[in-house]
């Protein structure tokens, strides 16, 4: 690809840094100059793109994806669709989350054994487009507990949406298996669920035996794992155990609070209040009434995990957007919602909220010194927006304000050559 250079925009770099009007040059697959409009840089025969005062922002990290999610409203319904079809799906829901300014995504489980790994592995070879992109086992389960989708006349792992284990051994095999394939992490099903009601969201459900086996076997390979882990006692045992990705973490009291504290260089945690907050507001066209839900303990578990969130955000740990996305009532997406839920219910400024999906997503996704910023030297994952994120976090939900996404200096979401107020080519 020609080198690109993007003039007359507004830098939002990623950081809490106030934003300023400059340039920046894109050689390669990398950000080669920044410069203010004070100091503007030389095109040298460059591809120019005017943005008439448009922000150029970092890519967007969504920490806590699951492209094989199909938009169905159990899991049962997104277990049982065939396979074939299902490799379409995600390689279809990968290519909308780049559009939709998401350059990098994090797996938290998929719906079949390998398909988190055959996509990544696509996505890597240029086969299709997607985002970059850290691949995830299924979801490592026990019996009765969260995933546990198997029947008593069918008890084969086909039928279950997650993988049943019950003791070591069988957590053993079950994550030999899954390195086996190649996935980039490991996902355990430390809590219940609000979503099944034999495992409610407040209950734990593993055994430290059973985590420790697990965690064993991530090290010794090189990778690391993420908990499902809603209740304060299975976001303790995820500390416990050296877990680096917290999912949920909606219930805590004090002394899950320090712990958090005191390892907050080290973990992340991604809480996906969206689906909370769709299953008391927005799920009744599936069946879910607000009284439902609430019975369900969605209500008690929404206050819980404000509560819980705002005291981690005082405390400095790094909350980042995504989950549980790909549901009826969480469509694929309209993931940067959850900037806006930032802003509005846990406290955060606009920028702190940006800051969460571009900054701290190139630190999840390891690569902390090259990635989530515009920066000289970093990788030109890169949007550029009608507006000011600053001032309406909404705009970076609608396809029409990305008026360009570019991952790895190469064009997800080209400008409109036809629209000459943000196109040019240097003489």
């Amino acid at each position: 690809m020609a080198d690109v250079l993007f003039t007359n925009v507004r830098i939002l770099d990623g950081t809490l840094a106030h934003p300023y009007a400059g340039s920046v040059l894109v050689q390669g697959n990398r950000i080669r100059a920044v410069g203010r409009s004070t100091a503007p840089i030389s095109s040298a025969g460059a591809t120019v793109i005017d943005g008439a005062g448009a922000t150029l922002m970092p890519g967007m990290c969504e920490a806590h994806t699951h492209f094989s999610w199909n938009d169905a409203a159990t899991l049962a319904q997104i277990q049982t669709m065939p396979l074939e079809e299902h490799v379409l799906w995600c390689a279809k829901v990968a290519r909308r989350y780049l559009e939709a300014g998401f350059t990098s995504c994090v797996g938290a489980a998929c719906a079949k054994p390998r398909l988190d790994v055959v996509i990544r592995n696509a996505i890597n070879a240029g086969q299709i487009p997607g985002p970059r992109y850290l691949a995830a086992s299924q979801e490592i389960t026990v019996f009765g507990a969260l995933g546990d989708e198997t029947l008593p006349h069918l008890p084969f792992p086909e039928f279950s949406f997650g993988v049943n284990v019950t003791g070591a051994q069988e957590m053993r095999k079950a994550v030999r298996l899954f390195l086996k394939y190649g996935v980039d992490s490991i996902k355990l099903n430390l809590s219940g669920d609000n979503f099944t009601p034999q495992s409610p969201a407040d209950t734990s459900w593993m055994t430290d035996e059973e985590v420790a086996a697990a965690m064993q076997e991530v090290r010794m390979r090189g990778k690391r794992a993420a908990a499902h882990a809603r209740s304060a006692e299975s976001v303790k045992q995820a500390l416990r155990h050296g877990i680096e990705i917290i999912y949920h973490a909606s219930f805590t009291d004090e002394e899950t609070l320090d712990l958090l504290e005191e390892q907050k260089e080290r973990i992340f945690v991604a809480p996906g209040i969206a689906i909370l907050y769709a299953m008391l507001n927005e799920a009744e066209p599936w069946g879910i009434t607000r009284a439902m839900a609430t019975d369900m303990g969605y209500q008690v578990e929404w206050d819980a995990a404000l509560e819980s969130l705002r005291a981690m955000h005082r405390r400095g740990i790094r909350i980042l957007p995504g989950g549980d996305y790909g549901f009826a009532f969480t469509p694929h997406c309209q993931n940067a919602r959850d900037l806006e839920f930032f802003v509005k219910y846990l406290g955060f400024t606009p920028a702190e909220a940006i800051r969460c999906a571009t900054q701290y997503g190139g630190q999840i996704m390891m690569k902390p010194g090259e990635l989530g910023q515009v920066k000289e030297g970093y990788l030109a994952d890169l949007l550029l927006v009608d507006g000011d994120p600053l001032a309406n976090l909404s705009i970076l939900r609608d396809p029409k304000r990305l008026l360009a996404v570019m991952k790895d200096g190469q064009w997800a979401k080209a400008p409109e050559i036809a629209a000459e107020r943000f196109w040019g080519r240097a003489a």
